[in-house]
């Protein structure tokens, strides 16, 4: 008996594993994206969650939407309601009044989602109804929440407990601040210790202030021109002040080659309040 030789080459061979190392690839990105999108968002769940994506859109308004009648604008809320009632499954929407304190927008649109094509799908939807079409977007960033980096059990057990020793205990907030943080290389090339130390050095003033305002860092390196996004809510604005204050008195502040530029500044309000405020 004769055996042919194969006319299949080492390079066929090699082709055909790749392609099949791409397809299985594929196919498992493809599920972990499916489980994120079928992921049910809870409000109360998804503010607390790490790997959650946050975005910040602030709009200014323009004049042709005061060239639309009363009574077509009376209906802009409805219409924004209908939309984010749309998407409610997959993104949290939240709205501030940012009209008066800001000269470059006059409302500001907070979206948590587990995957950021939920929240550009529900934009895309936004930007249809009759404010989203006579409003520009002057500011977007977006980024993710994770698990304390320095202030841990093992890194900084002191710290750490003092943190959970002064939570906010104050009563319901009224206004709420966004600012962008971007730090120099000088920073990112910090050993761990060395970082350790700033943190500390930067989160100890800040304890009493945490009884009556309210924090939440987003982490942006790679995903926008910004490398964090702080986030506040208060009732107190001279303890805000305060903080601040503190916070531009440690050492690590040098290090910050970006501090707000803009800090957005809102009242907080729900999103048919928001809209029906600046339809009027």
């Amino acid at each position: 008996m004769i055996l042919k030789r194969s006319h299949i080459s080492w390079r066929s061979v090699r082709a055909l594993a790749i392609a099949a190392t791409l397809s299985i690839g594929m196919a498992g990105l493809a599920t972990q994206a499916t489980s994120a999108e079928m992921k049910m968002v809870e409000p109360a769940k998804i503010l607390k969650e790490a790997g959650v994506y946050g975005l910040y859109n602030t709009f200014k308004i323009q004049p042709s939407y005061y060239m639309m009648s009363m009574a077509d604008r009376s209906k802009a809320a409805s219409q924004v309601m209908a939309v984010v009632n749309k998407h409610a499954k997959s993104v949290y929407v939240q709205a501030y009044l940012t009209r008066g304190f800001e000269k470059n927008s006059d409302f500001l649109l907070r979206m948590h989602a587990y995957e950021p094509a939920a929240a550009q799908a529900f934009l895309s939807d936004f930007s249809a109804t009759a404010i989203g079409r006579n409003s520009k977007i002057t500011l977007a960033l977006i980024g993710v929440t994770k698990g304390l980096n320095h202030t841990t059990k093992e890194k900084s057990p002191d710290l750490l407990t003092a943190l959970k020793s002064t939570p906010y205990s104050a009563g319901a907030t009224k206004y709420a601040f966004m600012i962008p943080i971007k730090k120099n290389a000088k920073w990112w090339n910090l050993s761990e210790a060395a970082k350790l130390k700033k943190m500390e050095e930067h989160t100890v003033p800040t304890l009493p202030f945490l009884v009556n305002v309210k924090r939440k860092l987003y982490h942006s390196t790679g995903l926008d021109d910004t490398d964090f996004i702080t986030y506040f809510e208060t009732a107190d604005l001279v303890a805000f002040n305060d903080l601040n204050i503190e916070l531009h008195s440690v050492s690590e502040m040098l290090d910050n080659t970006r501090y707000g530029r803009p800090i957005v500044m809102g009242t907080i309000m729900s999103v048919a309040d928001v809209v029906k405020a600046l339809s009027k």
